[in-house]
């Protein structure tokens, strides 16, 4: 019946027009329809008023939802079943279906055995202020607000909205995916959603295979903001691949990832798998931002990953930047690729912070680099402070084969004891370069490993292996930080990243200009938002002598 009255109330708008001229007619906008839940609603009634509420999700399935719908729950109350946008509802970016609550506070969907609320082969909808949680085999197999296309052709679904929700109880809490080359979905955003106790992983993006040949990504335009990925803890049988990620993105161009947080993941992943899960990371992708986030006390039940913050295999183009990493298993930031293919390139990690990181995993350091073929790599102005974990000394930086064209320029590197940077090939200034850093043991004896040689002095490593040396001259320094909060800050919150900023003036204007040299753009604020002067401060934030 709503059909035949649209039909016919734009029938007539059409001659109106046509005979009226469009100067004084208001734009036609189909007629759109409220629909509501209640625990003490009744299915018989027609949905449309609160007082005519419908009793069960069961009975909100059976009803279509057109461009402008919406389908609203009792605040507060606790609805069983599915909530689903097939491929003939919905459609329209500009006059979204809106699944929300009505009333006061969030209406919890529970789902048993399927997702919470699914979007499959349609767009145009936005989810809001809801609770969605799994049971059975929900947890095993399905994502809890579940946005999935199969369709062919390379069509991108226009515009996905979740704002203000809370997901648990799924495989993954939020899951964007597309099956065929070049078919998913543009323009999504998530904001505000905190997602926990999700078996794998938070929030992922995925699409088919990539193929570095003919990039075609599933998704475009995602955005993340204001998302709290934390205590989604991996599968301990699942040993073929990771499992207790926070937030990842795959499948994806031009996506950011900002404001948000991933912590206390993967405790119960898996000890034999080939891959850990990580904080916050992305693969097959290009043009993604990850800005302004959190990720601390992740973990891996394997000897591998665990990281705070990731570029993994094929991502170009992509930027890493004032972000905070701390008391993660694995590295606070790492780069990596498995695929000898060229599609790793073009990437910059900039004005970050890690401090105890590599608990578990020391040997990995503060920041990992390593993989097949990892080109045009730069990484300048972060502060990468590695005390002693409770398995031993960590590097502030490893470094292994596998690379060209990456080049380590104005970071404060900070170990306890351990080496400085720990090289495990004979790494040439072609393949990577590090100059102007600053280089600085509290504790220990100075040293950098490098191809299997231990130099304990800046000058005998510049000397013998051509590194830090810029524009003919040597480069970098050996001289103490004077972080505010001690040698070794101990940074427990987002908060106490106050505590890495230089308190005295060892190395104020003594960073090299990148712009000038190099042609790279150094940024213009700082970790805190600060401006950054020419030539930029070593680290992640401009020294307080210098205010």
């Amino acid at each position: 019946m709503r059909g035949t009255a649209a039909t016919t109330a734009a029938a007539t708008a059409v001659l109106l027009l046509a005979g009226s001229g469009c100067g004084a007619t208001p734009h036609y906008e189909p007629p759109s329809a409220t629909y509501y839940v209640a625990p003490n609603g009744d299915d018989g009634s027609s949905g449309t008023s609160p007082g005519e509420a419908w009793r069960t999700l069961d009975r909100a399935e059976r009803t279509g939802l057109e461009p402008g719908d919406r389908l609203l729950l009792k605040g507060g109350a606790r609805f069983s079943g599915t909530i689903t946008v097939g491929e003939e509802e919905a459609g329209d970016a500009d006059r979204p279906v809106v699944i929300g609550s009505y009333g006061g506070g969030r209406a919890t969907v529970a789902a048993t055995n399927t997702p919470g609320v699914s979007v499959h082969n349609t767009a145009g909808v936005e989810i809001r202020d809801v609770r969605v949680t799994g049971g059975g085999s929900s947890y095993e197999q399905e994502g809890g607000i579940n946005i999935f296309s199969d369709l062919k052709g390379g069509e991108k679904l226009d515009r996905v909205t979740v704002t203000d929700v809370e997901v648990s109880g799924f495989r993954a809490g939020i899951a964007v995916g597309g099956t065929e080359s070049g078919s998913g979905f543009r323009d999504v955003t998530v904001r505000q959603a905190e997602l926990h106790g999700n078996k794998d992983v938070g929030l992922l993006t995925y699409g088919p295979e990539f193929d570095a040949a003919e990039p075609a990504y599933a998704h475009r335009n995602i955005r993340v903001e204001e998302v709290e990925a934390h205590h989604n803890p991996g599968d301990p049988d699942l040993t073929k691949t990771h499992s207790g990620n926070g937030i990842i993105l795959g499948g994806v161009q031009d996506a950011t990832v900002r404001a948000s947080s991933a912590h206390d993941n993967g405790t119960r992943s898996s000890a034999k798998a080939p891959a850990g899960p990580v904080g916050i990371w992305a693969y097959d992708a290009a043009d993604v931002v990850v800005e302004h986030n959190t990720s601390y006390r992740n973990h891996t039940g394997s000897a591998v990953d665990g990281a705070g913050f990731g570029l993994d295999s094929n991502v170009s183009g992509s930027t890493i930047q004032y972000n905070l990493a701390f008391q993660n298993d694995g590295p606070g930031y790492y780069v990596y690729t498995s695929k000898k293919n060229g599609a790793h390139k073009q990437n910059t990690i900039r004005y970050n912070v890690a401090t105890e990181n590599g608990r578990k995993l020391p040997v990995n350091g503060a920041l990992a680099v390593h993989g097949q073929d990892i080109r045009n790599l730069d990484i300048y102005q972060n502060t990468l402070v590695m005390s002693d974990s409770p398995n031993g000394p960590g590097p502030a930086v490893r470094l292994r084969d596998g690379q060209s064209g990456v080049a380590l320029r104005n970071n404060i590197l900070v170990t306890e004891h351990a080496p400085l940077v720990t090289a495990e090939a004979d790494l040439r200034p072609r393949d990577v370069v590090l100059q102007g850093n600053d280089y600085f043991v509290p504790t220990g004896p100075w040293s950098i490993d490098w191809a299997g040689r231990s130099f304990a002095g800046l000058d005998a490593w510049r000397d013998a292996t051509g590194q830090e040396r810029a524009d003919g001259r040597p480069s970098g320094l050996d001289a103490d930080p004077c972080f505010a909060g001690g040698a070794l800050p101990e940074i427990r919150s987002a908060a106490d990243a106050r505590l890495i900023v230089p308190d005295c003036a060892a190395l104020v204007g003594k960073g090299l200009d990148l712009r000038a040299l190099f042609d790279t753009d150094a940024g213009s604020v700082d970790y805190f938002g600060r401006t950054v002067g020419t030539p930029p401060p070593l680290g992640a934030a401009v020294p307080s002598a210098s205010e």
